[in-house]
């Protein structure tokens, strides 16, 4: 694997009972040469390549379904994104909009480690005909 730093943003599930002080804390003891920054959602995360993944190992193995990562395309502290020296942060929208699907995924994680796969595929939909739909609104005139 290449040896160039990775960033990697990871996300607490809002119905997580796990606080980003916490996640740093142990993140920062995974590995060495190991660069955290906490944040608001979590935290980021930025070393080599191989480092991340023990990195990323412990995180799934410790936090399996209350943490999720997605990899970050600037390093933390860039000045292009940091708001300490004035960057922007046009993803933030779809940030938030991802955290706020994260209960459902860890709702649906947690009930298939549980064993609960009893997912019913829905039955295929196919175009209601013409004829059908004429006689459907003319029966509410």
């Amino acid at each position: 694997m290449s040896q160039s730093r990775i960033t990697r943003l990871l996300m607490i599930s809002p119905d997580s009972m796990v606080t980003p002080e916490q996640l740093v804390r142990n993140v920062q003891t995974m590995a060495a040469n190991v660069s955290v920054k906490e944040t608001c959602y979590g935290c980021l995360v930025e070393c080599d390549a191989d480092t991340m993944k023990i990195v990323m190992e412990k995180v799934r193995s410790e936090y399996r379904n209350e943490v999720f990562s997605k990899v970050r395309g600037y390093p933390a502290g860039d000045p292009r994104r940091c708001r300490a020296q004035h960057g922007t942060r046009p993803g933030f929208a779809q940030l938030e909009a991802e955290w706020e699907c994260l209960p459902l995924i860890q709702s649906a994680l947690d009930a298939f480690d549980a064993g609960d796969n009893d997912y019913v595929v829905p039955a295929e939909k196919k175009p209601l005909p013409v004829k059908e739909l004429k006689e459907i609104s003319e029966a509410y005139r």
